[in-house]
């Protein structure tokens, strides 16, 4: 373990923000905020909510409200009335209408009593996994700061994992809720395309995109599921303690992992093995047709995934890539002006493989109510292992089920090092039993 990692402040439950008094909760939260190394309070911290606002919010909050007095960051791709939404960019406020009403994740959470205390950095226009940003700097890990907290929800991620707040909300379209809950040791959790809370979002791929938050604990991940999906009557199983000797055949449910070197082969042997052992005591491995149904289904998924994402990336930007060329990340610009040119062949078959690769996840689900498979293939990089080699390695873990459309439940693993990994529990629908039962174990 590194003995020479900054501290940071012990991450309160959403019970002891709720205990506070509203004045003293909001001094807490600006106390935390100031207490951030520099470079990490510019590269998260996209827009605070003035003190004395934060105040009347938090007095303000529905009494008896799952979520009252939680007060939580916005990720900046969703709009808040009257705060500019930038998507990490330097201009998208310059173009674009200041906004004149919450987005839907915003409403919602209101409506739970949750308030909003700010909103936080992202990669440009959500697309990228390790946390890079050109304009307010690369967003550090809170404990490591030679390594990145993951993107493109690395705000939000980092300022939970930071303990300035227990709760925030990101996007994830091929990884950008899974990959920084692996490298921060969070909890995350993504929803599902095309659903209420990410249709107002600035869109990256809209065939992909969903709306995901982050909690430093379980129980405040059940309580944020509970309050944002609905069920709100976990079933009854029997509880205990979330031990690595808990054993899978007593699971009521049927779900299998699988290996993760047969997934990334080039992973270490210290993360594949602290992944499939973390999964083994949720369920046991996939049976050999099983895995090479999945797998076999899987192997164009990358190129799928980024065909897709990027051509209809490109369709959002099209008209701007010209005039406010010299305003982008160049890496973004030139990711989003080369998808321009994709022949329609290739979408085409992108398109195919998307409606192949989700009749295999509808036949695994016929027999099956959850999967298992490691989130990211190493913890947390730095900025020379942020390769397109690891981009690619992270795809392969996280693009079957961004091209499934379907909701993933995030869970960290705890290295020797110090750092994390995480697992994630691919799931047929948000509201699936299966999150309550993991939680509650």
């Amino acid at each position: 373990m590194d003995t020479n990692a900054p501290k940071t402040p012990a991450t309160l439950p959403f019970a002891a923000w709720q205990s506070m008094a509203p004045a003293a909760a909001a001094r807490e939260l600006q106390t935390r905020i100031a207490a951030l190394p520099a470079a990490l309070r510019k590269a998260a911290v996209a827009w605070l909510r003035p003190e004395a606002e934060l105040v009347a919010q938090l007095q303000a909050a529905a009494a008896g409200s799952p979520l009252r007095g939680v007060p939580y960051l916005l990720k900046d791709l969703f709009d808040l009335a009257g705060v500019p939404t930038r998507a990490g960019s330097i201009f998208l406020d310059k173009i674009r209408p200041l906004p004149a009403r919450d987005s839907r994740i915003a409403d919602d959470l209101h409506h739970h009593g949750a308030v909003c205390a700010g909103k936080t950095h992202l990669v440009e226009f959500a697309s990228g996994l390790t946390g890079e940003n050109p304009h307010y700097g690369d967003c550090p890990h809170p404990r490591f700061p030679d390594r990145l907290a993951g993107g493109s929800s690395s705000g939000s991620a980092a300022l939970v994992a930071a303990g300035v707040v227990p709760l925030a909300i990101g996007t994830d379209t091929g990884g950008s809720v899974r990959v920084p809950a692996a490298w921060c040791g969070l909890y995350g959790f993504r929803l599902t395309p095309g659903d209420h809370l990410i249709t107002d979002a600035f869109p990256l791929a809209p065939t992909m995109d969903t709306a995901g938050w982050f909690t430093a604990s379980a129980t405040d991940m059940l309580a944020t599921w509970q309050a944002l999906v609905g069920r709100t009557n976990p079933p009854k199983v029997p509880t205990a303690t979330m031990a690595i000797t808990t054993r899978p055949e007593d699971s009521p449910y049927r779900g299998c992992y699988l290996s993760a070197r047969r997934l990334v082969p080039e992973m270490s042997e210290a993360v594949a093995t602290a992944c499939d052992y973390a999964a083994a005591s949720m369920t046991d491995r996939a049976d050999s047709a099983t895995e090479s149904s999945l797998l076999s289904s899987w192997r164009d998924a990358v190129e799928s995934y980024v065909t897709i994402g990027m051509s209809e990336a490109h369709a959002v930007h099209r008209d701007w890539l010209a005039p406010y060329h010299e305003h982008y990340d160049p890496i973004i610009w030139r990711r989003f002006t080369d998808a321009g040119h994709f022949p329609p062949e290739q979408v085409n078959h992108a398109r195919q493989r998307l409606a192949e690769i989700r009749a295999t996840w509808r036949e695994f689900f016929r027999t099956h109510d959850f999967l298992v498979l490691p989130a990211v293939p190493s913890p947390a990089p730095t900025k020379a292992e942020a390769t397109v080699e690891l981009r690619r390695n992270i795809l392969t873990l996280t693009a079957p089920a961004s091209l499934g459309g379907l909701p993933v439940f995030s869970v960290p693993v705890s290295l020797k090092s110090g750092l994390t990994v995480g697992l994630q529990v691919v799931l047929p629908s948000a509201d699936s039993p299966i999150v309550p039962w993991l939680l509650n174990r």
